[in-house]
């Protein structure tokens, strides 16, 4: 890192907090963000090792997103608990912890241990937000004669403005997200097949990669909510649209087209292979039987319909007209899967 003055003045800090809160404020990008705030927190102080640690709330572990200093892929599998080491005291305590000698703090054990470099001492300060602490920022090996009141008061300034933005990225994913999503199932909903479906078929005109698409239907779905009620059809779908995730590869998608209709696009995927996943696809949702929370145990059987492209077309209405055709085709002539002849 280029050396700096020993001594900074409150109108470069200030530079550095308005160019900090521009670039906040100009992105909902979360990896721009994280970004941001490691670049500009760098202006501030120098160390050998910046790092940012968000926090897995499901499994209650902290992952390095980020760190400067050449040493983020050496730390990119880690994974720290919360409570321990200093980054996993800092999030279960919500507070900034300083350890200016860390062979002699035993929360720092685990940093010492961990990075690649010798630790001498920590700074670590937590992402701190409306809905609580989201990350931690740690500073490895600060100079001594930086590390001031002043300027642990300004990284916090810093902290908390970037939790904000951290908060407000989320918020618009989560929004965004259920703009594409079916409020029944959880799976993607129509609208997002048409663009997703859309950007595949231009992808693999560039490209000259197949595609295929198969288009389901729940045969006599009628029945169960005339037997069992249309709570039971709509948790069976629930149901149904879990297992279809379930039995699709990877690089597959799920989409709920409507009412009982479901589709899984299944990119880089020719005909044939279409076939042979369709119809294992297929048997294995009607081999399986789903509990009702009413104690009745359903299963479901649906008719296919394939599409492929390019054999069956290029665009968005095509493929996925001809699937649906030959869904109804498969139904009516009592088959379970059509693709072209």
């Amino acid at each position: 890192m280029p050396n700096k003055k020993e001594t900074r003045t409150p109108l470069e800090d200030l530079l550095v907090f308005h160019q900090l809160a521009r670039s906040l404020n100009s992105s909902f990008d979360l990896d721009t963000i994280l970004r941001t705030i490691l670049e500009h927190m760098e202006q501030l102080l120098q160390a050998e090792l910046w790092t940012l640690l968000m926090l897995d709330e499901e499994r209650q572990e902290l992952y390095y997103a980020l760190a400067a200093g050449g040493e983020e892929q050496a730390l990119r599998d880690l994974r720290v608990k919360v409570g321990e080491g200093v980054a996993g005291w800092v999030v279960q305590h919500g507070e900034t912890l300083i350890v200016p000698e860390a062979e002699s703090d035993p929360r720092a054990k685990l940093e010492y241990a961990a990075k690649p470099s010798k630790v001498r001492s920590v700074i670590a300060i937590p992402l701190r937000g409306r809905k609580g602490t989201h990350g931690v920022i740690e500073i490895f090996n600060s100079r001594p004669e930086q590390m001031t009141d002043y300027a642990i008061a300004f990284l916090h300034i810093l902290a908390d403005h970037a939790a904000i933005a951290i908060e407000n990225a989320r918020d618009v994913a989560r929004i965004q997200q259920l703009t594409i999503t079916d409020d029944t199932t959880g799976l993607y909903n129509v609208r997002h097949l048409y663009n997703v479906l859309a950007r595949e078929l231009e992808r693999c005109g560039q490209l000259r990669l197949p595609l295929s698409l198969a288009f389901l239907d729940l045969d006599r779905f009628k029945l169960v909510n005339d037997a069992h009620g249309h709570l039971v059809g709509s948790e069976l779908l629930v149901h149904t649209g879990r297992r279809l995730l379930e039995l699709s590869r990877r690089q597959d998608l799920c989409f709920r087209y409507g009412g009982d209709e479901f589709v899984v696009l299944m990119p880089e995927t020719g005909a044939e292979a279409a076939l042979a996943h369709a119809g294992k696809l297929q048997r294995l949702l009607t081999e399986t039987r789903f509990h009702m929370k009413n104690g009745v145990t359903l299963n479901v059987r649906a008719s296919v319909g394939l599409a492929t492209c390019p054999d069956d077309g290029n665009t968005v209405h095509a493929i996925i007209g001809i699937a649906d055709t030959r869904m109804y085709r498969a139904k009516s002539n009592g088959r379970t899967l059509a693709r072209g002849a």
